[in-house]
């Protein structure tokens, strides 16, 4: 049966802990103010790395990458011998092939990429007899097929039943206007609000994912501390749910909520390019019909390094190339059924055991926010690189095609700015303290039972 309370979960894409707290304090963000003061609040933390397409499935599946098997926003595809970009910037698309990387992000991400193991919230709910309702989110994969809005295209995506994906797909004409070609003047949240104000307006839904990417945006253009108009969008959006319900109070009546978001994002100051430290290296560059031994990926603050067939050096060569990179401040790799990280010439061998964590060497290595988890997770991802690096503060990984965020915000590493985010709960009896666990105390607000997956590895002291 359905709670007494439906529940309705917001995302903001890129929103910190330190905006929001400064933002719930003041009068200029109604809606966010209103929930914070009927809510229980803490910082919580993000996945590694800490990328949207990352971050969004764990959100959605109650699983880290080691299970839904997304690395990042740029990877290698083993099996395919070719680099999926779901948009690093438009040049790095552009490079990739636009129409290709279309398809990787609207359908290959949900039907070939996440992992076959991990459940999606819309699935696990709809099984459950009720209605799921999302509104877009990257991390989409339901049971019900939708054919697409657009004149000329024909393939479904499946996704939940009441499914609004950027006007792509609608499950139902609610008269939202276009937003998938204005991202640039900020009216995805506007369409987000248009379509939540119908769903709530007509109670039509038992779970509603409502994703605003607005912030994120201007933060990387403007750094986090001054993405405040954009924060304004999203503030509006949650504001058209409450207003739809008869005001803040009915609306409270009626739902229950989580809010958060899937990263920090920390200043940029200085771009790096991580394919320079493997420059004598054969590279692939699918135009160029040579045989490569590596494949660079990077964009953000997170870069993966993949050996291929061939390559003259293992996999600790490539990662010992790294030392004294000022960009990178911990590099990952794995070695004899361990994980190993460097970082400043020291080094950490760790794995997860029956009561804990085993490890040898510097633990300062990784003294990030569950970094050993969190490291853990991402080098056990099938479709890592054999190298993963995290960069150090202010720098970023320029793209394939040189694009990077200096002068603003930018994210993905395991440092605390990009890896922790606000968490506030209404009305839910388990309060998330990882991305991780959102899903699963959404699944225990409904008297359903997480994944095995979920269950959390046991924590070193």
């Amino acid at each position: 049966m359905s709670p007494a309370r439906k529940l309705v979960l917001i995302v903001i894409d890129g929103l910190t802990p330190a905006v929001f707290e400064h933002a719930v304090e003041g009068d200029g963000f109604a809606a966010l103010r209103f929930l914070a003061e009927h809510g229980s609040y803490r910082r919580a933390v993000s996945t590694f790395p800490s990328l949207t397409p990352v971050c969004l499935s764990s959100i959605a599946t109650g699983a880290g990458p080691d299970v839904h098997e997304i690395p990042h926003l740029v990877w290698y595809h083993r099996g395919d011998r070719r680099v999926v970009e779901y948009g690093s910037s438009f040049g790095a698309v552009r490079r990739a092939g636009t129409l290709r990387s279309l398809r990787d992000t609207v359908y290959a991400m949900n039907e070939r990429h996440l992992g076959s193991r991990a459940v999606t919230l819309y699935e696990a709910v709809e099984d459950a007899g009720l209605t799921a309702a999302a509104i877009n989110i990257t991390c989409y994969r339901g049971r019900t097929p939708h054919r697409p809005t657009v004149p000329g295209l024909t393939r479904q995506a499946f996704g939940p039943k009441r499914f609004f994906y950027y006007n792509l797909f609608e499950s139902d004409r609610t008269g939202a206007r276009l937003g998938v070609l204005d991202r640039a003047a900020g009216s995805l949240d506007a369409y987000a609000a248009e379509v939540g104000r119908w769903l709530v307006t007509r109670d039509g839904f038992d779970l509603l994912v409502l994703y605003l990417p607005d912030f994120d945006f201007a933060s990387h253009f403007h750094g986090p501390e001054g993405a405040h108009e954009a924060l304004g969008r999203s503030d509006r959006a949650v504001g058209a749910l409450l207003e739809a319900a008869g005001g803040p109070d009915e609306f409270l009546e009626r739902y229950a909520v989580i809010l958060c978001s899937d990263h920090g994002q920390t200043a940029v100051r200085e771009a790096a390019s991580l394919e320079a430290r493997f420059g004598d290296l054969p590279l692939l560059d699918e135009g160029v019909p040579r045989r490569a031994e590596v494949v660079v990926t990077a964009s953000n603050r997170a870069g993966m390094v993949y050996r291929l067939d061939g390559c003259r050096e293992d996999v600790r060569a490539l990662a010992e190339r790294l030392d004294g990179e000022p960009a990178a401040e911990v590099v990952l790799f794995r070695e004899e059924g361990q994980a190993i990280a460097r970082r400043e010439g020291a080094e950490l061998r760790f794995a997860p055991g029956e009561d804990g964590w085993s490890t040898g060497g510097d633990v300062r290595v990784l003294d990030h926010l569950d970094g050993l988890e969190r490291a853990w997770a991402a080098l056990a991802n099938p479709n890592a690189g054999d190298v993963i690096v995290s960069a150090a503060a202010g720098y970023e990984f320029s793209d394939s095609a040189g694009g990077h965020h200096v002068g603003g915000g930018s994210h993905g590493s395991l440092v605390s700015g990009d890896s922790e985010v606000p968490m506030l709960t209404v009305g839910l009896a388990h309060q998330p303290a990882s991305i991780t666990a959102v899903a699963p105390a959404a699944l225990a607000h409904f008297g359903l039972e997480p994944p095995p997956y979920s269950r959390a590895l046991a924590r070193v002291a």
